[in-house]
């Protein structure tokens, strides 16, 4: 899995005296420039060419690497809204310029932009991701034309200050989460998503393991292996548990995730009509981002934190055997759930997972911290746009655990919102008769539901077990719902977006930050 790898100078001159640079990329805002070598040629440049400073522009340098100077503005960075993400974005914009122009290792360099605002501590991080994240290209393409004659830039110069080696392990975990989520239903179809975490993860701390006999999934996962029910008559489409465990020496807290991996989503039963099945490749971005996460935890190996993680692995399939809405299933927890709409079948998947997670935390010692990552609801991608939405449940909201998130996110670039779960959507999914304890969703589009991404995550606590963990409880336990439904893609486009790897920068910055 290559990727630009970095290299950390602490001047122009150093980073110009490394051997194979061929282009200088400056970021930031041109009102004024830092260098006085840069800001001769960038002035002559603009007495010819008036969208200098504005526009990412490639200009002819004499004296820069490759004579290849690439202007990347971020436009004003101390307005109200202004954060970091328009550094990335510069040079997102930047590094496909340069690399079109014939350059195959940039030199990366800050002008104007104030790194001792709190908003822009991370302005070097978020130039190199925005680099990385520009020049991915997806798995099927690597595989098909050679990693090498698509993804040429091997190496990355940054100016600056940076741990290179955190940053590096950020970008893997980037890259595995971008691989999952965005990788075609066949190529990446419930077993060879198992197979990939297992290459991923080989010669690490992680451990892999994967259920896939179709009688313990039953057993242990009811609710899963309902949704994969129509795919069990195809040996390739079979659903699968994948369950990643990291120890760390020193552990201070346990982090624990249930990541919904919907290979292919057809709707189920309730097929989804008028076009809107495209793109349903990627709604395993929730648990393409786990498993990212967990690659970053690989790579740095963090003494503090054991990390757990489960992921669902299934095909939504339609078929004589699928199951339908009005059945009623009796989940891990013990906990009988009537099938509100098939096309809500991300939320049963994680139920199962969310149980095992939260026995497995109720009866073990110290700090546990538990998330369900998902590509949930169309109503998060509405209410929030392109940001992560966070749904914490009231220990967690007593910890502060969900400003914690937000900080980070805002620090680090992968920024979020913060959505309260309330009594309303406790109610919305209680049981509505004496057979069934749970409904799992309206038959509706959640878009169009008043609290159309809150009240998933109440029924993700009712059905988990989590409801006998709340404040109220001898044994609470932090619970975070992450809807990535509007993060999950660049520009919100589920058939050809680039997958973002939300939200694993937020979480490296949280958990793993130095």
């Amino acid at each position: 899995m290559a990727f630009p790898k970095l290299d950390v100078v602490s001047s122009l001159a150093d980073a110009y005296s490394k051997d194979g640079t061929d282009a200088l990329i400056v970021i930031g805002h041109f009102d004024t420039i830092d260098d006085s070598a840069l800001a001769e040629k960038i002035q002559q440049a603009k007495t010819t060419d008036q969208r200098v400073g504005s526009d990412v522009l490639l200009l002819q340098a004499e004296g820069v690497p490759g004579q290849r100077l690439v202007t990347a503005p971020t436009g004003p960075l101390n307005r109200d809204f202004d954060d970091v993400r328009q550094v990335f974005d510069a040079a997102h914009k930047a590094a496909k310029i340069a690399q079109d122009a014939g350059a195959r290792h940039p030199v990366i360099a800050l002008n104007n932009v104030d790194i001792n605002d709190t908003r822009y501590q991370q302005a070097f991080l978020a130039a190199y991701l925005g680099v990385c994240q520009s020049l991915y290209q997806p798995l099927e393409a690597r595989e098909a034309h050679g990693e090498e004659a698509i993804e040429p830039t091997e190496n990355v110069t940054l100016v600056g200050e940076l741990d290179a080696d955190w940053a590096m392990a950020v970008e893997a975990g980037k890259r595995v989460a971008r691989d999952l989520a965005g990788t075609e239903p066949e190529r990446m179809a419930p077993p060879r998503f198992a197979e990939y975490c297992r290459q991923a993860f080989a010669h690490t701390p992680v451990k892999v393991s994967v259920i896939d006999d179709s009688q313990q999934l039953q057993h242990e996962y009811p609710l899963l292996a309902a949704v994969g029910r129509s795919s069990m008559a195809v040996e390739r489409h079979r659903p699968c548990v994948i369950r990643l465990e990291y120890h760390g020496s020193q552990p201070e807290r346990t982090v624990m995730f249930a990541g919904k991996g919907i290979v292919y989503d057809t709707g189920g039963a309730d097929l989804k009509t008028g076009g809107h099945m495209a793109g349903m490749s990627r709604d395993k971005g929730g648990a393409a981002g786990v498993a990212g996460f967990m690659k970053t935890v690989a790579e740095l190996q963090p003494e503090h934190l054991n990390v757990v993680a489960e992921i669902g692995a299934v095909r939504n399939s339609i078929g004589s055997d699928a199951f339908v809405a009005d059945e009623i299933i009796t989940g891990h927890s013990g906990k009988r759930v009537r099938i509100g709409n098939t096309d809500a079948e991300g939320r049963l998947i994680m139920a199962d997972l969310l149980s095992h997670l939260r026995e497995e935390a109720a009866q073990a010692d110290g700090e546990h911290e538990l998330y369900t990552v998902a590509t949930l609801t169309g109503h998060a991608a509405l209410a929030k746009g392109p940001y992560s939405a966070l749904v914490p449940n009231g220990h967690a909201r007593r910890q502060k655990l969900p400003d914690a998130l937000f900080d980070a996110g805002e620090t680090y670039g992968d920024p979020t919102e913060i959505s309260w779960s309330r009594r309303e959507d406790f109610d919305f999914v209680k049981g509505r008769t004496l057979c069934d304890d749970l409904l799992s969703s309206n038959n509706g589009p959640s878009a169009t539901t008043p609290r159309g991404h809150q009240f998933p995550m109440a029924f993700l606590v009712g059905v988990s077990g989590l409801d006998n963990h709340g404040i109220d409880s001898s044994r609470p336990l932090s619970y975070i719902h992450i809807d990535i439904a509007g993060s999950g893609v660049e520009g919100g486009d589920w058939q050809h977006g680039k997958p973002t790897a939300a939200p694993v920068t937020c979480l490296a910055g949280h958990y793993l930050k130095k």
